[in-house]
């Protein structure tokens, strides 16, 4: 077994509406910061052991798909890194 970190980055799909990342867009125009888009994110970074780094990814997307993201509003990618 090898060790190993996982990083889940969950997002809201686009067309949902993410109040977070509006308000925070909002502020950032205030100060004088264009931007075309912003969206809020939740990243979760997980350590385990694995038997390589696809098992580790797919243990990972488990977690995502199981727990981590609701996959009717939500996207997420798994990296994954050896420790």
């Amino acid at each position: 077994m090898t060790a190993y970190t996982a990083t889940v980055t969950v997002r809201l799909k686009h067309g949902v509406l993410d109040p977070e990342a509006e308000t925070t867009q909002q502020a950032l125009a205030r100060l004088g910061f264009e931007l075309e888009d912003l969206r809020s994110a939740d990243r979760f970074d997980i350590d385990l052991e694995a038997e390589s780094t696809d098992a580790a990814s797919e243990r990972a997307s488990e977690m995502a798909e199981r727990l981590l993201a609701n996959p009717t509003i939500h996207d997420y990618d798994v990296e994954v890194d050896e420790r």
